[in-house]
């Protein structure tokens, strides 16, 4: 958003490009401007915070990781088998899963 005289707050417009498959499938979505922004904002919500989804770190993000690795590890989680980040300083045997989550309706 951009900054206007008087304080007032203007959209910017993105535009890109689809593919036909991509238009069809959009076709029936009944307000496609929101459903882009919530998308946009999911899957940047979803990216990692380290290289933020370019997969590939510079050198001094590197250095980092190395840093954090060597008390860190990258392990496959037994219940849900999706990749977790493990402290060897801490008790491996943690249940992530078994943790209450705090349900959406605040209770």
């Amino acid at each position: 958003m951009t900054q206007m005289a008087g304080d007032k707050v203007k959209a910017e417009v993105v535009t890109f490009k689809v593919d036909d498959a991509l238009l069809d499938a959009m076709r029936g979505v009944p307000n496609r401007s929101e459903f882009i922004r919530a998308a946009v904002l999911a899957a940047l919500d979803s990216t990692c915070p380290v290289c933020k989804g370019t997969g590939i770190l510079t050198p001094n993000q590197k250095e980092h990781w190395s840093t954090f690795a060597a008390d860190h590890s990258v392990e496959e989680c037994d219940e849900c088998h999706e990749f977790r980040l493990v402290c060897v300083r801490t008790a491996r045997g943690d249940k992530p899963h078994a943790r209450k989550r705090p349900s959406k309706t605040g209770q």
